[in-house]
């Protein structure tokens, strides 16, 4: 019968100690049942949280936060939880999780909130703002006041615990933007320029890559495809990048843990044809998704890759 019930839980992809651990956040407890839509929300959430939170992280693994739809008990999940947490500025605009959200009273867009108090910091592509804020550890720790506001709403008892971890973090996450900062201007500012797959960092590059008080740095970084990865790729967007590679002479391309590395194999291949050697860099950068890190290993490790292979990769 064990190796039955073993059998079957493979065969629905779910491993017993993850739906152990579901099964005890949506069982009864004293704690406060928290979602975060994101693994990037979730760490916030659960750093301020702490002990009085039972969390839970609803789009997990490499899975697209962009397009993802619910599965089943998703629903249950969104009933169960006593405050939501989402990213926002359109980042979740699947069709079921959208209508989630939508007009949710027990939901806070933390991006939303950044917004409000940072609006000038918010970028744009087009009409649509760029959702991918938790790329400067400067702007998404803005987010930390509004959690700890809307977990002492829901638990006022805890209103001095949430207050005092949320202070903590600040100031961890104000360091470690100060230090991945003076990490990567350590590299030549004349190979501070990045190719990755979609447009999930400017918010870094302006950030992290830019001379100080740098007006032109959008000129740091390219991609293929937009805010939401896609794999539409045409001639013109290949095109794009090999001017953006042969300008700036960029020698090595990134790509990300969840989206399909065809669109920069396509420019790998067209450069060649032109005489222009471009690598893909062998260790992928962290952009929507994770992979079980915390947000500042993310965060340091993206730092760590970018270093190494633009310090150390001779230019075109």
């Amino acid at each position: 019968m064990r190796n039955l019930c073993l059998i079957l839980l493979f065969l629905v992809g779910c491993s017993p100690s993850k739906q152990t651990a579901l099964d005890a956040w949506m069982s009864d407890s004293k704690k406060l049942k928290v979602l975060s839509t994101t693994a990037q929300v979730g760490d916030l959430v659960a750093q301020v949280g702490g002990e009085r939170v039972d969390a839970w992280v609803l789009i997990q693994g490499d899975l697209d936060p962009h397009s993802y739809e619910l599965v089943k008990g998703d629903g249950e999940k969104f009933q169960r939880a006593d405050q939501i947490f989402f990213s926002g500025l359109g980042l979740e605009h699947g069709a079921g999780v959208a209508q989630q959200l939508k007009g949710n009273p027990k939901a806070l867009g933390v991006a939303d909130a950044i917004r409000e108090l940072r609006p000038d910091e918010i970028l744009f592509r087009g009409a649509a703002p760029d959702p991918h804020l938790w790329m400067d550890i400067s702007l998404w720790k803005e987010g930390v006041g509004p959690i700890v506001a809307a977990l002492s709403a829901k638990d006022p008892d805890g209103a001095a615990y949430y207050r005092e971890r949320g202070e903590q973090l600040v100031l961890e996450l104000t360091q470690a933007h100060e230090a991945l900062q003076k990490s990567l201007r350590e590299v030549p500012e004349e190979k501070r320029y990045l190719v990755t797959s979609h447009d999930a960092f400017h918010y870094f590059a302006r950030s992290y890559l830019a001379e100080p008080g740098e007006i032109d740095w959008r000129k740091r970084v390219a991609a293929p495809e937009g805010l939401a990865p896609d794999g539409q790729l045409g001639g013109r967007d290949i095109q794009k990048i090999i001017d953006f590679v042969r300008e700036r002479s960029v020698a090595v391309i990134f790509p990300e843990t969840n989206v399909s590395r065809d669109s920069i194999k396509k420019i790998c291949s067209a450069g060649k044809e032109l005489q222009i050697d471009i690598r893909i860099c062998q260790e992928p950068l962290y952009g929507d998704s994770m992979s079980g890190l915390s947000y500042l290993e993310m965060m340091q490790r993206n730092g760590n890759v970018l270093k190494c292979n633009l310090q150390s990769t001779p230019t075109n």
